[in-house]
C-alpha cells in the first residue's frame, strides 16, 4: 500500500515539475520589448536629433532603452508597448509636421526560431 501511495506522489511530483517548466520557457518566450521608428515623410526633411528626443520622453518621464539612427530613421526600443505609445503621443506634440511615428513589429526569437526550423524540415523533405 506504501509503496503504491509513494508511486503516485512520485508521478504526481514528475508532472508538477514538467507543468512548472513549461510555464517558465513559455513566460520567457513572451516579449514585451516594442520600438517605434520616427523618420521624415517628406524628402528634404532631416532626421530628428537623439538629444532632442531624448530630452522631451525623460520630461515627461517615459522610460526608453535605447535611441539609434537607423537607414534615415531613428529606432527608440522600450520595455513595453504601454511606454511607447505613451511616447508616440509625446513625439506627435512635440515634433514638427513631416515625421511618421511608427510602431515597428518586433519578431518574437523563440517564433522566429521555430518558423526556421519549420522551414528547414520542409527544405528538406
Amino acid at each position: 500500500m506504501k509503496t503504491h501511495f509513494f508511486r503516485g506522489l512520485r508521478a504526481t511530483t514528475l508532472i508538477g515539475v514538467v507543468a512548472i517548466a513549461a510555464i517558465l520557457i513559455w513566460s520567457g518566450m513572451q516579449r514585451t520589448e516594442s520600438t517605434l521608428e520616427i523618420r521624415s515623410s517628406q524628402q528634404g526633411i532631416s532626421m530628428p536629433d537623439g538629444f532632442f528626443v531624448w530630452h522631451h520622453l525623460d520630461a515627461n518621464g517615459i522610460r526608453f532603452k535605447s535611441i539609434t539612427p537607423e537607414n534615415n530613421s531613428l529606432l527608440i526600443k522600450f520595455e513595453s508597448s504601454a511606454q511607447s505609445e505613451a511616447a508616440k503621443v509625446v513625439l506627435y506634440r512635440t515634433l514638427p509636421h513631416g515625421y511618421v511615428i511608427a510602431q515597428q513589429e518586433e519578431e518574437d526569437n523563440a517564433s522566429s526560431w521555430l518558423t526556421r526550423v519549420l522551414n528547414e524540415n520542409i527544405r528538406i523533405g
